[in-house]
């Protein structure tokens, strides 16, 4: 199965846009009957980019920024990430950085839990008709979601920045109200450039409910038992997410191609990815 692996993960790179994320994962350090923490890194095509849906899921020993680096290469598009130092390398690097508005609206999320804090329930009202312009937005063109974002959601971000600007002067240095406010207006470019396009995403759930099945995994199988069987796990994983993405069973895909495979040329190969036009459903 390496080859189709192998051959997914170079097409993220030809995509416009990508939402990336990480998860930890314990492995077994041979010979020492002790564990230490690697990670799964995730790369997701956005929803509404040109192709069918992939997710590549890239096994490193470490969080390091560097892993994000060498995936992606000399990659330039855009990239929807959260507020992990780690990313900033790629946007030196020349790709364009969109900041996920479901982080920022957790933040106000945990100050309203924490106190009943009027400010935060405002604020969440407003993210609130951001993410309704989203929805009525789902079925349209790129061209038609451009245009209401232009007439509906770039007035209410303005008028969003204009209100947390105006708390961020009157609010008290240190209080949580201060730092959820300092923390979206820290982002506010990145934040807001998803409505300058018909295509770009407003947040990074795409990628973190693709991941969900890891960390839910992670409670049955709890570690991996060196980094090559990390690996492997994650070619598994990035076949079968990639299959579920498209619609199809991934244990009908997988007889398929596992029964195509030996005689399939490499100049073809990409006839078995696990893409709805390739595989019955």
């Amino acid at each position: 199965m390496q080859p189709l692996a192998g051959w997914l993960a170079e097409l993220p790179r030809q995509r416009s846009c990508l939402h990336v994320d990480e998860t930890p994962v314990r492995q077994l350090n041979p010979g020492s009957g002790k564990t230490w923490q690697a990670y799964l890194w995730a790369y997701r095509s956005a929803t509404w980019d040109d192709g069918p849906p992939i997710i590549v899921f890239d096994y490193q020993g470490s969080r390091a920024g560097s892993h994000a680096r060498a995936f992606l290469q000399d990659w330039r598009g855009h990239v929807m990430v959260d507020d992990y130092a780690g990313y900033k390398a790629l946007f030196a690097q020349g790709a364009t950085e969109l900041t996920c508005l479901a982080h920022i609206c957790r933040k106000s999320f945990d100050l309203h839990a924490a106190n009943g804090s009027p400010v935060a329930a405002e604020a969440m009202r407003r993210i609130a008709q951001l993410y309704g312009i989203v929805q009525k937005a789902s079925d349209m063109t790129p061209p038609q979601r451009f245009s209401l974002r232009q007439q509906q959601a770039q007035p209410l971000l303005a008028d969003l920045h204009a209100w947390r600007d105006a708390i961020a002067r009157t609010a008290a240095i240190g209080s949580g109200t201060a730092k959820a406010v300092e923390h979206a207006l820290k982002r506010w470019t990145a934040l807001q450039r998803y409505a300058s396009s018909g295509i770009l995403p407003i947040d990074n759930n795409a990628v973190e409910n693709a991941i969900r099945t890891i960390a839910i995994g992670k409670k049955n199988w709890l570690l991996t038992g060196s980094l090559r069987a990390g690996r492997r796990a994650a070619a598994i994983q990035t076949l079968f997410a990639t299959a579920n993405l498209n619609g199809l069973d991934p244990a009908l895909w997988l007889a398929n191609t596992l029964e195509a495979l030996p005689t399939c040329p490499n100049s073809r190969i990409d006839s078995l990815l696990p893409f709805s036009d390739n595989t019955p459903r």
